[in-house]
């Protein structure tokens, strides 16, 4: 890949940041990108030579397993600068995906949560559910979120979650601050952290400040317990006395550099017509639902496996073949679970599992 495609992909990411589509640049983009790596990235190149499909003359998207049992890279390890690794199968291999340069992860990640998450506040006191990155440095979400705090956070942003364990007791404290000095927070963290905090709080409830948010991230199965979407957000609701249009599910990937968010959050801090809760996926993303078989996209209402093309994953293979279910839903997406078979795997799983092991 040549160092004027990357450029020109993250003038593109600043260019559409701001909500701005073009399809059609993003489209040409991805082809450049990913023929690209097909010469570059030898695992990629493998998969295409055992998989003839071309529909509509698209090269097939890589499939998420590949990560786990083959370097997944246009260079040489040796130029690695970070390297995020999948955690929670039942299997034990971890997906890894390597990085030369974080830039364009960056540029993507930030662009993204400050249009669906901080649209309405230049920063805000982020109280973090989830382990420092230093913890646990291959965590995608541990980073993402240590980048949160530099730039969307207060200096009195604060994790409450270390040494392996969520601490109740410093949550406790930071929630009802932010209720004695009416001081809005956004609380960040996988879905089974939350489900920790629920269990340790049982009939204790708190009212936050308007303007709190919530971000939860990760599937909503674990060795702990399982929890329905629709239940969770209610949950969350009841527990810390946040609108629901202010509870908002990230979906992101380790094999990814970009991340979706609903966006409810979004509509109602900028005053927008409320809409069906969805998957926002940015301008520098397609994302859709492909039938396997023919791995053409499926109708309109129809339910497919997610395929995501992300222009910022220029060091590994831009489209990424997950095993979710999803259909869309307007302009966005609405994920609706694992396919039968597929590996456990999830954010807030890593979290259950680092917590086993400490």
């Amino acid at each position: 890949m040549t160092a004027s495609l990357r450029e020109r992909i993250a003038a593109f990411i600043d260019r559409t940041a701001d909500g701005t589509r073009d399809d059609d640049a993003r489209d040409a983009l991805l082809q450049e990108l990913l023929r690209s790596q097909a010469e570059q990235v030898m695992s990629y190149a493998k998969f295409l030579a055992s998989e003839p499909r071309r529909p509509n003359g698209r090269l097939p998207a890589l499939p998420t397993d590949v990560f786990r049992y083959a370097r997944v890279s246009s260079y040489d390890a040796r130029e690695d600068v970070r390297v995020f690794q999948t955690s929670g199968t039942t299997i034990g291999d971890r997906g890894s995906h390597a990085f030369r340069d974080l830039s364009l992860y960056d540029r993507a990640a930030k662009a993204a949560a400050r249009a669906l998450l901080f649209p309405d506040r230049e920063r805000i006191r982020l109280i973090m559910l989830a382990p420092r990155a230093t913890e646990l440095p291959d965590s995608s979400l541990s980073y993402m979120l240590a980048r949160f705090g530099e730039w969307f956070g207060t200096t009195e942003s604060e994790h409450v979650f270390c040494d392996g364990q969520l601490d109740t007791e410093a949550l406790s404290h930071a929630l009802e601050r932010a209720e004695r000095d009416a001081e809005p927070v956004a609380l960040l963290g996988t879905s089974f952290a939350f489900v920790h905090a629920e269990d340790a709080f049982t009939d204790v409830r708190f009212s936050l400040p308007r303007g709190s948010r919530i971000m939860q991230t990760g599937g909503f199965k674990g060795r702990s317990r399982s929890i329905e979407p629709s239940e969770m957000l209610q949950l969350l609701a009841a527990r810390y006395g946040v609108d629901p249009t202010f509870i908002v599910q990230e979906y992101g990937m380790t094999e990814l550099s970009s991340q979706l968010y609903e966006t409810t959050l979004r509509e109602a801090a900028l005053g927008l017509p409320p809409t069906p809760r969805r998957l926002w996926f940015p301008s520098w993303v397609r994302a859709e639902p492909i039938d396997p078989d023919t791995l053409q996209p499926v109708a309109p209402g129809g339910t497919g496996l997610l395929r995501i093309d992300d222009l910022a994953n220029v060091d590994s293979v831009c489209a990424i073949q997950t095993s979710d279910l999803a259909r869309r839903e307007g302009d966005g997406i609405v994920v609706l679970g694992r396919a039968t078979g597929a590996v456990l795997r999830g954010c807030s799983i890593a979290v259950d599992e680092w917590r086993g092991r400490a």
